[in-house]
């Protein structure tokens, strides 16, 4: 970081906020829990941002959609569209997308996410830019959230959590890293009595449990079929587990079908963490393994390996 030695750390510190208040440019910080601690005045008139309110993302992202302000939100299911958005939010230290607001406007927003969680979002109008190339990247931006996208649930799919777990372990130095395998219980039984649409929102059920139950700088996803996976990265074995209990607590409480009021449905976890070196196939073997033992043991749990 180049500084002028005339000028202290405290200081910078000190004008900073003054002129990103004043900037046109659209500022706001996001702590780990993806609550909105600051923003200029910018910010919050394009996304529709009550000043001096604190809301989350995804709370923001509601009321853009309920009042058709703020950023342009094109879907029929916006749960949805809302679990995949978040599955790709701050999972990367830096990131660059485009997005249009209600306005008129077209912003290019970047996210930077520091070691602890916390994201640093800014937004340049670049309405008038390149106007005639935008479709093409538009189209380029959709066929590659495709590709890392399950389709039923709107996270993350295997490839994405795979390739998030790998990157995670190439660039970890001391930090605990934990992965979770789970799959849901008499998966079968439950197509059976209440159809393949019933099974399908049992699962997305499921997924929206799962990815409210982690940190936004944790990754889940869906392996197939009725197996999931999540990577919890920065928590101790104990501390992941304390996770994946409040997971298991939410799932048995959770009646996911208004048609079938008396449906409940169980989940079995199994629970590793990454020994030093270790590759992700037998980190995920492990994983696994303790999987299969909570289902020996009777289901409805979460197994450490």
């Amino acid at each position: 970081m180049a500084l002028n030695p005339s000028l202290p750390l405290q200081a910078l510190a000190e004008l900073l906020p003054g002129l990103l208040s004043q900037a046109q440019v659209l500022a706001g910080v996001f702590d780990a829990d993806d609550r909105l601690v600051w923003a200029n005045a910018a910010f919050c008139e394009a996304l529709a941002v009550v000043p001096g309110s604190h809301p989350t993302w995804a709370e923001m992202m509601r009321h853009c959609h309920a009042t058709q302000r703020g950023t342009v939100i094109n879907t029929d299911d916006f749960e949805a569209w809302l679990a995949s958005a978040a599955s790709r939010r701050g999972k990367l230290p830096y990131r660059q997308f485009e997005t249009d607001l209600h306005d008129g406007r077209w912003i290019l927003m970047t996210e930077t996410v520091d070691e602890r969680g916390w994201m640093l979002c800014l937004g340049s109008d670049v309405s008038d830019l390149a106007r005639d190339h935008r479709e093409l990247r538009v189209a380029r931006d959709q066929a590659q959230r495709a590709s890392l996208v399950d389709a039923l649930t709107g996270m993350g799919n295997r490839s994405f959590v795979m390739t998030q777990l790998s990157q995670r372990l190439a660039g970890r130095l001391d930090t605990p890293l934990c992965v979770v395998m789970a799959d849901l219980d008499h998966f079968k039984q439950i197509n059976d009595s209440v159809g393949h649409a019933g099974g399908d929102a049992v699962l997305c059920d499921f997924a929206r449990l799962l990815q409210q139950g982690i940190r936004r700088v944790d990754v889940c996803g869906r392996m197939g079929g009725e197996e999931f996976m999540a990577v919890l990265e920065g928590l101790s074995l104990s501390e992941a587990e304390q996770v994946m209990q409040r997971v298991l607590a939410s799932v048995r409480a959770s009646r996911p079908l208004a048609s079938h009021p008396e449906l409940s449905y169980r989940v079995s976890m199994g629970l590793a963490q990454a020994a030093p070196g270790e590759p992700a196939a037998s980190l995920i073997s492990r994983a696994d393994a303790a999987l299969y033992q909570a289902k020996r043991q009777g289901r409805d749990r979460c197994v450490l390996a």
